[in-house]
């Protein structure tokens, strides 16, 4: 990963981005009114810089529940017993392989990890807590939250735009 300079063109690029990524070349050198090649090159170097991790579709959940069946997000807070370096790192790999783990964040203080979990239903919940926390002697405590309605939700980073 490259170290670059950011200017006002890239902020907006990366603003831009965020919100659609589906846009085409030449509507983004449009709205940061430069030329269609020279927005092309700035958004590979931000790509090659790793300032763009990657770039996705964003599935409405309750739309795709309707149609396959249910849907169950929670958060999860997850204590271990012992929060040693190796501990830590054992218990993150494992939640990170996780499909139904869309966010693992090792918080302080209060529990040890956050986890936003999405699955199909309630039995598909109870597999994932037998795989991650049933199954590993080192969690101490584990506390979910079922989701009863999303209010908000952004992938978006904030960037300042001058």
């Amino acid at each position: 990963m490259q170290s670059i300079a950011l200017d006002a063109i890239d902020l907006h690029l990366l603003d831009l981005l965020q919100r659609d990524s589906g846009q085409n070349n030449q509507s983004l050198a449009e709205q940061v009114h430069v030329s269609p090649p020279t927005c092309l090159r700035r958004v590979r170097r931000l790509h090659e810089a790793g300032l763009i991790e990657r770039q996705v579709a964003i599935v409405q959940p309750d739309r795709l529940a309707a149609l396959c069946g249910h849907g169950l997000a929670c958060i999860v807070e997850v204590s271990l017993d012992r929060q040693g370096a190796e501990q830590l790192d054992a218990f993150e790999a494992r939640a990170v392989r996780e499909d139904a783990v869309q966010q693992c964040w090792r918080v302080s203080p209060g529990p040890d990890f956050v986890l936003v979990v999405y699955t199909r239903d309630m039995p598909a919940y109870l597999q994932l807590t037998q795989r991650l926390f049933t199954g590993d002697a080192n969690v101490r405590n584990v506390k979910a939250f079922f989701a009863t309605r999303r209010a908000k939700f952004e992938t978006k980073v904030p960037v300042a735009l001058d």
